[in-house]
């Protein structure tokens, strides 16, 4: 078989391989039986002469080769998509960029970002994807996203090994932050002490592996008694408010926590700080690419953080009864005009 015989189908599928990192996740996402898929891959395989995916023990990787037929599989994709929509008079899509982002990105970066294109590019068009960083970098890898929103933790490594790597900037650097129930003795000043943090329960993320301890505070002299399991961010911090634990968060979703909920910084121990990245790859980005990057930046750069974990660390600011209920005073008559009694 010539490689100049490959389907549209074989291409696909290596894509949706590539994507996933595994034969099972692509089989789901196509809705092809595994065996399919392998069927697939291997006539791909044949038809290059060459092994385009290296089979590891935690999924797929591309080869050298699979990078090459992967980079052209995603022009020719492409290209036959956008004819479809031509022959079937939909608009073209050549303002349209595809953008993935690990999920607290998504409370507050991504809208703000999102709301700033619509009144500066209305017609640039952006279709968005959420997933772990692991799973946004194979899809950057893949041709399946022009941009993603990763997290990154010390020592900030690179978020893969794969060549050429990745384009990447940092948009934020903030340390990680503790969401207490608002009635919890310790939300009760500014900050919270390690030390007190020893005894607590808390909030993790998936039951299995090391997402087990996300959500505990790292570095803990103790093994940590979890009380709840939950993946979605909204979930743990809703938890949270009912009193059934902490779970740490990054900074930015301070402006997004929910009512009984306080967001404190840490203080007695090393700073453990996060990162929010903007990841690409290395060849020239679209214009479009380019303006939506710029506006993530943006909104990275105009989001109120410290200012708004200033107004969460003074409990006085927060307890204060709302005036704005108070009458209007203004139609009062005007006492300039009164006698001065000072003398």
């Amino acid at each position: 078989m010539d490689f100049n015989d490959v389907s549209l189908t074989a291409l696909r599928v290596f894509r949706a391989v590539a994507d996933q990192g595994t034969f099972t996740a692509a089989a789901a996402s196509l809705g092809y039986t595994q065996s399919a898929v392998s069927r697939q891959i291997a006539a791909i395989e044949r038809a290059s002469g060459a092994e385009l995916l290296e089979r590891r023990r935690d999924g797929v990787r591309l080869t050298a080769a699979g990078r090459v037929v992967m980079r052209r599989a995603t022009t020719v994709l492409d290209e036959i998509e956008a004819a479809a929509r031509e022959l079937s008079g939909l608009p073209a899509e050549a303002g349209t960029v595809r953008l993935g982002w690990y999920p607290t990105a998504g409370a507050v970066l991504v809208p703000h970002a999102l709301t700033a294109l619509r009144r500066t590019d209305p017609g640039l068009r952006v279709v968005g994807r959420e997933g772990t960083t692991p799973a946004l970098v194979r899809a950057l890898r893949a041709g399946s996203i022009d941009l993603a929103l990763l997290a990154s933790a010390p020592p900030f490594r690179a978020p893969d090994a794969e060549s050429p790597p990745l384009v990447l900037q940092t948009l934020t650097e903030r340390a990680l932050c503790l969401a207490l129930p608002a009635g919890h003795p310790l939300a009760r000043g500014g900050f919270v002490d390690v030390a007190d943090l020893r005894g607590q329960r808390w909030i993790a993320g998936s039951a299995s592996g090391e997402d087990r301890l996300m959500g505990v505070w790292p570095g803990l002299d103790e093994r940590p008694e979890i009380a709840h399991v939950a993946r979605d961010w909204l979930a743990k911090l809703h938890l949270v408010a009912a009193g059934c634990g902490l779970t740490t968060v990054p900074a930015a979703l301070a402006s997004a926590a929910p009512a009984g909920v306080r967001i404190l910084p840490v203080r007695g121990g090393p700073q453990e700080q996060r990162r929010q990245l903007l990841a690409r790859l290395p060849h020239p980005p679209a214009e479009a690419v380019t303006r939506v990057a710029a506006a993530l930046r943006a909104a990275a750069l105009e989001a109120d953080v410290p200012d708004r974990l200033d107004r969460l660390d003074r409990p006085d600011r927060l307890d204060r009864p709302d005036r704005s209920d108070r009458p209007d005073r203004s139609d009062r008559p005007d006492r300039s005009d009164r006698p001065d009694r000072s003398k």
